[in-house]
């Protein structure tokens, strides 16, 4: 007579010096199955309770028939497949970053997000029982949770969370997994949204001043600071570029001949969209500076304008705000008042105010030069008016213009070089 088969095999494993349970569930893999810590809920470690573990373990059985009944009940009936949450999440992932349509930067904050979804629905949740209402509950649950700046998560922050989710469940659709048009996200009725705050800026006087500290800025150790804090703040302030245009702009990208900086993709960053593909002037103020720059002869060859080489091996600069603070506070601001978003802003700003021959420069040349394919973005969001009018032909920052306006400030600033 041949020996029943087991359902599950327990087994312990040592781990925080004591000996805890886990179950191999290999055998229901067509559902999930796998080998699992026996964790009571609430407790980050699996049991050291041989009846506890018994109890999870029987649970996670029952739920596993469950699932392989539903999945062959769905099967007999022509029904979508079903798959559960944890499972679809990661084939959604890996569909995303094959298709190449976002960069991995956003791949991974959208494994980011779904993690969330995991630990708030259950990672084993089949995916078609996800309603509106349990949606709602964890938009309400992400309102609380901690934003790691003192505060709680912003209603932007939560809906870049339920479009992620969103997006999922289209797939979800596409590959026959839900029922067709089975969106949980997109039948919730109220959803979040981000408070319409006016974006911070820079008037004319005040990016000429911060250009000034970034000039006479010196860093106590230069075998491992970063040695263009002047020309990569003017050419932010000069072509009102998106951070990673900027940042990953190249030597070759800088035309003195045609007096034209063009961004475009390369190998370290794509362009936001199609219409982010341009060139910008290169005005007079921010010529000088990289003439200088460029053509320095302690300066290391390199492809990248402005390069890192953290790692030991030339890559594109991410994260410059520790010397945007050591700059800004030499002129006055505090520790993270200056941004390289209010940058882009500024240039806005500071270009409405010039001259293309003769005439005030129209909305749809600058929103060309920012990168929109229309004049709306810079009517609704971009066009500050400053305080301090000027019509000139060239965007340009000049401290010897405002010397009498910031007496104060230039005097503190020079005093503490």
């Amino acid at each position: 007579m041949s020996r029943k088969r087991k359902r599950s095999r327990m087994f312990w494993r040592e781990q925080g010096g004591a000996q805890r349970a886990y179950a191999d569930f290999r055998h229901y893999a067509d559902v999930g199955g796998r080998r699992e810590a026996l964790i009571v809920p609430g407790d980050a470690l699996a049991t050291t309770d041989i009846e506890v573990a018994e109890v999870l373990a029987a649970k996670r059985l029952a739920e596993l028939d469950q699932l392989r009944a539903r999945r062959q009940g769905r099967a007999v009936h022509g029904l979508p497949r079903e798959t559960t949450l944890a499972e679809f999440a990661r084939e959604h992932l890996v569909a995303k970053a094959k298709a190449g349509t976002t960069t991995q930067g956003w791949v991974a904050e959208s494994e980011h997000y779904l993690e969330r979804a995991l630990d708030f629905f259950g990672a084993h949740r089949p995916l078609d029982t996800v309603t509106v209402a349990d949606v709602r509950k964890w938009s309400e649950h992400l309102h609380t949770q901690s934003n790691g700046r003192g505060g709680t998560m912003s209603g932007g922050t939560v809906r870049h969370h339920l479009n992620c989710l969103s997006n999922l469940f289209r797939r979800a659709q596409a590959e026959e997994f839900v029922p067709p048009g089975y969106n949980p996200v997109a039948a919730l009725m109220e959803k979040p949204r981000a408070k319409p705050l006016e974006a911070r800026w820079l008037e004319v006087h005040e990016a000429a001043l911060l250009l000034e500290a970034a000039r006479m800025y010196s860093p106590a150790r230069g075998d491992l600071a970063m040695p263009f804090a002047y020309p990569l703040l003017a050419t932010f302030l000069l072509t009102g570029g998106r951070a990673r245009e900027v940042l990953g702009l190249e030597v070759g990208d800088v035309s003195f001949d045609r007096k034209t900086i063009t961004f475009r993709p390369n190998q370290w960053r794509r362009l936001k969209t199609a219409m982010s593909l341009r060139a910008v002037p290169l005005w007079p103020q921010l010529e000088t500076v990289l003439r200088a720059y460029v053509f320095d002869a302690d300066r290391p060859p390199s492809r990248l304008l402005f390069p890192s080489y953290r790692t030991g091996e030339e890559t594109m600069l991410t994260d410059f705000r520790k010397l945007l603070d050591m700059v800004a506070v030499r002129a006055g601001w505090q520790p993270g008042e200056i941004r390289s978003r209010m940058f882009r802003h500024t240039y806005c700003a500071a270009r409405l105010q010039t001259l293309d021959q003769g005439a005030p420069v129209s909305l749809f040349t600058v929103a060309k030069e920012l990168g929109h394919g229309g004049e709306a973005m810079v009517r609704r969001v971009y066009g500050h008016l400053g305080q301090v009018r000027h019509r000139a032909e060239d965007v340009e920052y000049r401290i010897e213009a405002f010397e009498d306006k910031l007496k104060g400030r230039l005097a503190a600033l020079r005093g503490a070089v």
